[in-house]
């Protein structure tokens, strides 16, 4: 199997070799890749433009998609629109919101052209070493290509998940409940930080992480940013946001469906941009170290 591979950035250089340990071919396009970069993916054959990868790869054509959201997403799909033939397979694997992926499923059906939308989650450590992955689009595509997706997934982390669209509303939701979860823990760790007890961060996250009800990826990776940062001091509270904490709060309220943990856990990190409490330094920390996040430094 040989998958063209667009985006080469913090997931894309990890799905990149994720790929290329599974005996899959990489053709690799990254308008802003780096040298650096470009060393780490020895066996990725480069390409220097979209219309160069499109005339390499043989048809039926699969491209992988792995850009920021918005408008760099959908400029890079419509210039694929026009390159493709029918038959071919665009993976769309960035967060874009579910609304933009049906549109998208449609624009791409007009030309005979296939379309999936793919949640991926697990951070750059899931991309390197196995993602979970959830897939929408038409099901005799996913079945035509779900060798791939099981190769480069974690055991049991991957599944279709309907039609058009759901792939990407379902990252949306488990986004949503990961900021809920995250702001719990960075409160949990602020109220330690406000106590009269001389508290070993190192110790408290080791001790959380292995055996109670909430270990976890999360645990982990304050686990491993209090090592390099024992009371979070080289870092300032200031959490961005990503879009997808507010995009599920929108569908909530077009459903009455009540999430006010979600909710809450979004409005935290508004709220952080002004603000410089312990519990934004932890939610930084752990986006900044599963999937490589901004953090605003000291």
């Amino acid at each position: 199997m040989k998958v063209g591979l667009i985006g080469l950035g913090k997931m894309g250089m990890n799905l990149a070799l994720n790929m290329l340990d599974n005996n899959v071919k990489v053709l690799g396009y990254d308008k802003f890749l780096n040298e650096e970069n470009k060393n780490i993916l020895q066996g990725v054959t480069f390409t220097e433009s979209l219309k160069e990868m499109v005339s390499k790869l043989e048809t039926p054509r699969l491209l992988w998609v792995m850009v920021p959201s918005g408008n760099i997403t959908e400029g890079v799909l419509l210039e694929l629109r026009n390159l493709l033939d029918k038959g071919d397979t665009v993976i769309d694997g960035g967060n874009s919101r579910f609304t933009d992926s049906m549109r998208r499923y449609t624009m791409f059906k007009e030309k005979g052209l296939n379309y999936l939308d793919v949640g991926t989650s697990g951070g750059t450590s899931g991309a390197r070493n196995g993602a979970c992955l959830m897939i929408g689009g038409d099901k005799d595509v996913f079945d035509s290509i779900e060798p791939l997706f099981k190769a480069i997934s974690t055991e049991n982390g991957y599944s279709y998940m309907g039609e058009s669209g759901s792939g990407h509303f379902v990252k949306m939701v488990h986004n949503g409940i990961e900021y809920g979860m995250m702001q719990a823990i960075g409160e949990g760790f602020d109220l330690l930080e406000a106590s009269k007890f001389d508290l070993n961060y190192k110790d408290v996250a080791r001790v959380w992480a292995n055996g109670s009800i909430i270990e976890g990826l999360l645990m982990d990776t304050v686990v491993s940013a209090v090592n390099k940062d024992p009371k979070l001091e080289r870092i300032e509270g200031r959490v961005d946001d990503s879009g997808e904490g507010q995009w599920t709060v929108e569908e909530a309220l077009n459903l009455k469906v009540s999430i006010p943990v979600i909710t809450q856990a979004l409005f935290s990190r508004y709220k952080s941009k002004d603000d410089k409490s312990f519990s934004e330094k932890v939610v930084a920390s752990m986006r900044n170290e599963f999937g490589g996040h901004k953090v605003y430094k000291k």
